[in-house]
């Protein structure tokens, strides 16, 4: 019988002592699917080294322009999204276009929530996805860098 055993060098995240990055994303032209995993790896920590799937160790992202965003295929016309409200009969149904026409934000929010883990952790992460519909945010302050996303 073999037993595995950790080497010296395995390291663990823990909770106190994860640097938080803060990443821009520029939507405009992207498509929803491939752009959402992209976000929702990087809210999760998977590109860190440090990466450990019990601890929160994800990175702040803020989308600009989300009303660009593009869907492939009939998508836009065909695509339905689905809620309840919790009363008997209240099964509501709510097109993808309805959805891009006045709530862009939505759709790549609900997009990246239903890709993140369905844990404890993922309502951490998904506060950390900031959205704006224009090309300007309030978040200066924080440095933000912008991330390739195709090496993700």
């Amino acid at each position: 019988m073999v037993t595995a055993t950790l080497s010296q060098n395995t390291t663990w995240a823990k909770a106190g002592s994860v640097q938080r990055a803060w990443y821009i994303v520029d939507a405009k032209d992207q498509i929803l699917g491939r752009l959402s995993s992209a976000l929702a790896t990087i809210l999760t920590g998977k590109i860190k080294p440090i990466f450990t799937p019990s601890t929160d160790c994800g990175d702040f992202v803020v989308v600009i322009n989300v009303e660009k965003i593009q869907l492939t295929g009939n998508k836009v016309e065909d695509k339905i999204h689905f809620y309840h409200t919790g009363h008997p009969g209240g099964a509501k149904f709510v097109s993808y276009k309805k959805i891009m026409a006045q709530k862009p934000q939505k759709a790549l929010q609900l997009a990246v929530k239903r890709m993140l883990p369905k844990n404890r952790l993922a309502s951490r992460q998904i506060l950390r996805l900031k959205i704006y519909k224009g090309g300007t945010h309030p978040h200066s302050a924080q440095q933000v860098q912008p991330i390739d996303l195709t090496k993700i």
